[in-house]
């Protein structure tokens, strides 16, 4: 049997934003780069996903040279968003993720005048201007130092083609089928590995893409958003109706598992991916 490889990447520039799919990516100790360092929030800095306004699917953010951003979409005019100027000391606002509260520097009126227009709701984008030290992990699944950007908990996520085609042969036999199959964007992955066996990442505890070593560290709990389809933001019954009756891990609905980079590089499609632990 040939060696698994990584066959898809993914980054998404804005939290809930549609990504981008380069052929590899850098890896920096908080997650790929350029990986959701934006984030669109409420005026009073609660975090927005598509979780309350599934809409966000259909907007972008392309990257610019710099670590800017385009924001597009349909029937809104193009806007392009440099990085914000380093803040000063009272230059940050407090935002909250999970909870979590986390300082973030904002991206000035004409971004949030952009992202409220197109969701017909105030809102504001910020921007994680020093991964390195504004969110760390949770410490019951990490080391100390372990930081990650605006993703939902951990650096990077990972799922697997065979778990997903696993998935979809389940959904083709349940009450719901005519919803599937579902593709891999509903699940927003990072790096995406093609030749396991279905389910198999359940038991990884450590793995190597290409060059990269990553800790992995805790099953993913999938939430509404895998139910909105991400090119029309409709929503459905699947697959958490599906998960809930067939991939329960500690009594969470799981797809896909969290890693923690060991240290830098690049990965790249097509890279042999090796299970260590």
């Amino acid at each position: 049997m040939s060696m698994p490889v990584l066959s898809a990447v993914h980054f998404y520039p804005v939290k809930s934003m549609a990504g981008c799919t380069p052929g590899e990516a850098a890896v920096e100790p908080w997650g790929l780069a350029g990986d959701r360092r934006w984030m669109v929030t409420e005026p009073d800095g609660r975090f927005v996903t598509q979780r309350q306004q599934p809409r966000l699917a259909l907007a972008s953010a392309l990257p610019l040279p710099g670590g800017g951003i385009r924001l597009a979409a349909a029937g809104a005019d193009p806007l392009d968003v440099a990085v914000p100027a380093a803040p000063g000391p009272s230059g940050t606002v407090t935002v909250e993720v999970f909870g979590q509260k986390v300082e973030a520097v904002p991206a000035g009126a004409a971004a949030d005048a952009w992202v409220s227009a197109y969701l017909g709701a105030e809102a504001r984008l910020v921007h994680m201007d020093d991964p390195a030290v504004r969110r760390p992990t949770d410490p019951d699944f990490s080391l100390p130092g372990d930081t990650v950007s605006f993703a939902d908990g951990y650096p990077l996520l990972l799922a697997t083609t065979a778990s997903l085609a696993e998935l979809n042969s389940l959904i083709a036999r349940g009450a719901h089928a005519a919803e599937g199959p579902l593709p891999m964007d509903r699940f927003r992955p990072n790096v995406v590995v093609d030749g396991t066996a279905p389910w198999a990442e359940d038991g990884w505890r450590r793995v190597r893409i290409g060059e990269v070593t990553f800790r992995v560290v805790k099953p993913c709990g999938r939430c509404v958003i895998t139910t909105t389809d991400q090119h029309t933001a409709e929503r459905g019954k699947e697959p958490l109706r599906t998960i809930a009756a067939h991939h329960r891990i500690g009594g969470k609905l799981v797809f896909g598992q969290n890693l923690i980079p060991e240290h830098t590089g690049v990965v790249r499609v097509g890279d042999e991916f090796e299970v260590l632990a």
